[in-house]
């Protein structure tokens, strides 16, 4: 069998529940019986069937009870991450493969989450069902980098986000608003914004910009909203405080909901705001959060080592003067053609 062919297909399957799933892991099944692909499923959302009861399901539906348990008995599955053996949202995923006999499962993760690790591959093995893992382990983990973060670090997957001019440059000094990329990248950002659960400015760039943090120019659900407001100086007329999606507001003085607003007193935030803010996120099970500004967030995150990934977009147009983009030491993934900007996408080396 061809394991990478297959293991493949898991990943593009698991995938398509990219913004649904967290926290969590996007996770996609194959199986397998006679060298052709005999059902597929993926997990959709949180709190929905997971990939391997979506992928039996289809081998029922489509060869009916019988015929399809003669198969599954014969199948090899394929799975980007080991299957779960402990009671959530949804039964066990190992019991269920356990109970329908199959004869060998392929994994490309062991689960680090403290209830399965290792604990569904020794369900498995326990029932005389032959695993393996480490399948094109690296895709696997690259896949699920957010729930690994999460699960690993205690804290959400970071990523860094900001637009400058040919020459450097990130934001006029006045504060005024002024665009540096063109219509394309705004569609990218707004696409990425439907992928992560959260995205997050300080409050000079609600004030200067007035974005809304929505998923305007394509389809998808919106992100939690966090704004940095230590003395909670945006007015409620700003357009981030809107009712389009809940509204995390981190601040030294005030607890309280208020609809979709929730505010979050937090102490002593010129000290290790970062750290602080990652761990709080952490704490309500947001798993991956964009940073779009401003200039001062952004470096404190670049100073505190304290991110993942870095999305920087560079427009074709200079400026005169203006504010210094961030300066950081990454390394470099992807460089990209967005319409007339460039994008350049970087990975934190120490991480």
């Amino acid at each position: 069998m061809n394991h990478q062919t297959y293991m493949t297909r898991c990943l593009e399957l698991a995938l398509k529940g990219a913004g649904n799933v967290s926290p969590n892991p996007l996770v996609g099944c194959v199986i397998v019986a006679g060298d052709a692909i005999i059902g597929e499923g993926y997990h959709h959302a949180f709190g929905q069937a997971h990939a391997e009861v979506n992928a039996v399901r289809s081998v029922l539906e489509k060869f009916g009870e019988e015929q399809g348990n003669q198969l599954l008995r014969e199948a090899t599955v394929y799975v980007n991450l080991e299957p779960c053996a402990h009671f959530g949202k949804t039964p066990p995923c190992a019991d269920l493969l356990v109970r329908h006999g199959v004869k060998a499962v392929l994994i490309g993760n062991r689960d680090p989450f403290e209830a399965v690790n290792g604990k569904g591959i020794e369900k498995l093995q326990q029932a005389g069902i032959q695993v393996q893992w480490g399948i094109e382990e690296g895709a696997c983990t690259w896949l699920n980098r957010r729930f690994f973060t999460r699960i690993r670090r205690q804290r959400p997957y970071i990523i860094l986000k900001w637009a400058q001019t040919a020459n450097g440059l990130f934001a006029p000094r006045d504060g005024a608003q002024r665009w540096i990329t063109g219509r394309e990248a705004k569609r990218l950002v707004h696409q990425w914004r439907a992928e992560e659960d959260a995205v997050l400015v300080g409050k000079g760039t609600a004030l200067a910009d007035r974005p809304l943090l929505t998923v305007r120019e394509t389809a998808g659900r919106n992100p939690v909203r966090i704004l940095v407001d230590r003395q909670l100086g945006v007015p409620a007329t700003n357009p981030i405080m809107n009712t389009e999606a809940r509204t995390l507001i981190l601040n030294e003085n005030k607890t309280d909901v208020e609809a979709n607003l929730h505010y979050i007193a937090m102490e002593d935030m010129q000290f290790y705001l970062p750290q602080k803010i990652a761990y709080q996120l952490y704490l309500m099970d947001i798993q991956s959060v964009i940073i779009e500004g401003g200039i001062q967030i952004l470096n404190l995150f670049i100073e505190a080592g304290l991110w993942d990934e870095a999305r920087v977009f560079t427009g074709p147009q200079s400026w005169e003067a203006g504010l210094e983009a961030p300066h950081l030491q990454g390394r470099l993934l992807e460089q990209l053609e967005v319409g007339a900007d460039e994008l350049n996408i970087y990975k934190n080396p120490s991480l």
